[in-house]
């Protein structure tokens, strides 16, 4: 067995035991079947459902010791997730339902299905839900997935049907949260523990859901859930996706880090909410809408760097990589044709053109002192992977391999030659659409000072 081998099996051991044994404080730590015990005894729950979800409980921790390597693995971090929402007293009846379906497809999964790789989504027969397979965490929902699936359904046309049958599935998982109605994650991503929301996932929820509702004969029935759910960007985070600035607020990805404003997140969410108004012809959706669009105004300039979009800015300020570039292209398209405002056109049409512009740079160091290690500075115009060349006539002397530097001002440290003179510098790019760009320029090399002379009583 190789090392990986022996640190799973280790992780599972871990796991497992957190699950089996309980620790000093237990006695007085909220566990699953109490928790069903006191809902119970509330009349939350009959005794039916009662029995019924603690025996899915307690086969699903004794699957964990059966199983073997990975499996085992995982199939006891959903196990100790649950655990979890019942320490912290998050383990509410209208949970009840998502917690035990995800618990119930993942002995699904675990018992009959292969491995999978991070990240993967799977579906299961008879059912639309789409699952994300999270490392250490098992199969997990994934709201963003389901609604993005409902959404193409509906544009399918010919898929009524199944249209349906997903929209009936989320329906039935929707979780009571901040006084509204919605789809959280349920696993830990990030700096976020769970259960955790996003705005572009309630924003495509309200969209899709006025949508399937509509298409399917179900408007008023359908509606009414999702006016239920814009309760999201009406409550602060992190129980909602709102924070308030100024007159309007902006709607947040993940509702656990106030501090991560990212873009495309935003603008999907206000399409979502603008969509949502349109169709149900609701004077809230839109004030909510006219929110956050009053703050997407003040906020899309610091977005554009000239040359590319930012992903995020306030406490994470970081490009887009090709993937979100394009998709907040998209969504800004989308912004556009809803509210023709030239601002969203034209920003469209901006980051559009950034993907077929080469990237450019500038040498800002001038000279060096020879024999010294060396700041070599330069401006680079957009996220990039750079290589740096530095030159006396066919001779090489530094070489910085290709790596991938975000714009702004760079550098490069150099040991830089005792031998005076001019040396010529080349650096090229290429940005993330495969866009090449190259720049030459020259840095004096100084004489190396000289080291000052001893006095002669020094030397003595």
């Amino acid at each position: 067995m190789g090392f990986r081998g022996i640190a799973r099996v280790f992780l599972a051991v871990f796991i497992v035991a957190s699950c089996a044994v309980p620790d000093a404080g237990a006695a007085k730590r909220k566990t699953v079947i109490g928790e069903l015990k006191r809902m119970e005894r509330a009349g939350a729950i009959d005794q039916s459902e009662y029995r019924q979800r603690r025996s899915g409980y307690e086969s699903a921790k004794s699957l964990v010791r059966r199983l073997p390597g990975r499996r085992k693995v995982e199939m006891a971090g959903v196990v100790l997730m649950l655990e979890r929402f019942a320490a912290q007293g998050s383990l509410t009846v209208s949970r009840l339902e998502p917690l035990w379906l995800t618990l119930y497809r993942n002995r699904q999964w675990w018992t009959s299905k292969p491995l999978l790789g991070g990240g993967r989504r799977v579906s299961f027969e008879h059912s639309e839900l789409v699952w994300q397979y999270v490392p250490g965490q098992g199969l997990q929902l994934h709201p963003l997935a389901n609604f993005g699936k409902l959404n193409a359904l509906w544009s399918g046309k010919d898929y009524d049907d199944r249209l349906e049958v997903l929209l009936d599935e989320l329906l039935g998982i929707a979780v009571e949260r901040g006084g509204g109605l919605t789809w959280e994650y349920s696993f830990s991503f990030g700096r976020g523990a769970p259960p955790w929301v996003s705005g572009l996932a309630q924003g495509s929820a309200v969209q899709s859901l006025a949508r399937a509702g509509i298409r399917l004969g179900r408007k008023e029935e359908v509606l009414e859930v999702a006016r239920d759910a814009l309760k999201l960007f009406e409550t602060r985070a992190p129980a909602g996706v709102r924070v308030p600035i100024g007159t309007g607020a902006h709607y947040l990805l993940y509702s656990f880090d106030r501090d991560l404003r990212v873009l495309n997140g935003f603008v999907q969410a206000l399409v979502g909410l603008h969509d949502f108004a349109a169709y149900a012809n609701d004077d809230r959706a839109r004030a909510l809408f006219d929110d956050g669009e009053r703050v997407l105004r003040r906020e899309l300039p610091r977005y554009d760097t000239g040359a590319w979009s930012l992903y995020s800015r306030v406490r994470v300020k970081r490009e887009s990589d090709l993937h979100y570039h394009r998709l907040v292209r998209g969504f800004l398209s989308s912004l556009c044709d809803r509210t023709q405002r030239d601002q969203y056109c034209n920003a469209a049409t901006r980051f559009d053109d950034y993907l077929v512009e080469d990237p450019s740079m500038d040498l800002l160091t001038e000279r060096v002192r020879g024999g010294k290690l060396a700041q070599v500075r330069f401006k680079l115009s957009k996220i990039s992977r750079v290589g740096v060349r530095i030159a006396k006539g066919s001779k090489l002397v530094y070489q910085r391999g290709a790596t991938l530097s975000s714009y702004g001002t760079r550098s490069v440290f150099w040991r830089a030659p005792k031998l005076p003179g001019r040396y010529d510098v080349a650096i090229t790019a290429v940005d993330l659409a495969g866009n090449a760009g190259s720049f030459r320029g020259e840095i004096e090399v100084l004489k190396p000072k000289k080291k000052p002379r001893k006095k002669s009583s020094d030397r003595k």
